[in-house]
């Protein structure tokens, strides 16, 4: 019994070792906290990881994608960035890996951020021949705008955001008002929403500007229109993104890189964990579904990560070892 008891006490000493030594080799992590919906998710999903699968101690920092980069390159620290828009400050974040203080390890989204125009889907169904904006302005009867049916409407963001800047543009570009068009402003985030959604909700044609990943497109099943035309990237940068160029060119809307981040301290102490983060990434299928749930649920981004893990274990489990796995699905 004394031998029994000797191996037993071996063995879980064993274990104790181990696992401090795999937590050694990840220590202290702060992941960056970023303040919308997707971004939020995303954090509290690697804290999980991190935490329950490699020992981890992780945890959460406010962040925001300008001043997390940045503190990262200056400061080395947050430790992670989890959904890192690099698009919105190309030059800092590739002198940023030039001078080795930071390092990409994955595409958090695989199939990158989405923008563009979009039509709902039972439309597209009914309308096969629609595919491309150019299509979709042949029939301004099937968008009618809302102060005046005998027109069609394209629907706009707020002002302020880069989307609605190239949509002014695309439908000067595309000559939708010749078309028999007119540009709707929706006044706010809100406002793009209702329309989109009161929309839906009856049925009736809809054209107009939305991103992904949002809950929107994971309530609403919508489809993206094509250009017609490769990007040209000189055009974008010279007329489609400057709501004063008075001639700008059809174009195809070109999609962001959506990446994780870490900085280069971390990757090399990571250990384990770093294997994680390089091979964790998401569909925005995947993550349009999960938001919609969370906004119907007013679910928080741990709420959010807890719902994920448990129902998408073939997602994540391809993350990660058998072994943490079975970490992670223990601590569920």
């Amino acid at each position: 019994m004394r031998k029994l008891l000797a191996s037993s006490a071996l063995a879980a000493g064993l274990l104790t070792i181990g696992g401090s030594a795999f937590a050694a080799d990840c220590g202290t992590v702060t992941i960056a906290n970023m303040n919308w919906q997707s971004a939020e998710v995303l954090a509290s999903i690697d804290k999980f990881i991190l935490t329950e699968g490699y020992g981890c101690d992780a945890e959460l920092v406010v962040g925001d994608t300008v001043p997390s980069l940045t503190s990262m390159i200056e400061k080395g620290e947050p430790d992670v960035a989890p959904e890192g828009w690099v698009d919105l400050l190309p030059d800092v974040v590739n002198k940023g890996i030039a001078d080795g203080k930071i390092v990409s390890v994955s595409e958090a989204l695989s199939d990158g951020a989405v923008q563009g125009w979009f039509i709902p889907k039972y439309l597209a169904d009914a309308h096969p021949d629609i595919k491309t904006i150019a299509d979709a302005l042949e029939h301004p009867e099937l968008f009618p705008a809302p102060e005046d049916a005998s027109k069609g409407a394209v629907h706009n963001g707020p002002q302020g955001w880069g989307g609605t800047v190239v949509t002014a543009q695309f439908f000067k570009a595309y000559e939708a008002e010749k078309k028999g068009f007119v540009l709707v402003d929706t006044g706010s985030a809100a406002g793009l929403d209702g329309s989109l959604a009161k929309a839906y909700e009856r049925k009736e044609g809809w054209v107009g500007y939305y991103w992904a990943p949002t809950a929107i497109l994971g309530k609403y099943e919508m489809v993206k229109l094509e250009y017609g035309v490769p990007h040209d990237e000189a055009e974008w940068k010279r007329c489609n993104t400057v709501a004063e160029c008075p001639d700008p060119k059809p174009n195809e809307w070109p999609r962001d890189s959506v990446q994780t981040l870490v900085t280069t301290q971390f990757a090399e102490r990571a250990g384990p964990a770093l294997d994680y983060l390089k091979a964790r990434s998401w569909s925005n299928d995947t993550v349009n579904k999960l938001l919609a749930w969370m906004t119907d649920n007013q679910a928080t981004g741990e709420e959010g990560a807890e719902y994920f893990l448990e129902n998408n274990e073939d997602i994540w489990i391809k993350w990660v070892t058998p072994e943490v796995a079975e970490k992670v699905k223990s601590a569920l």
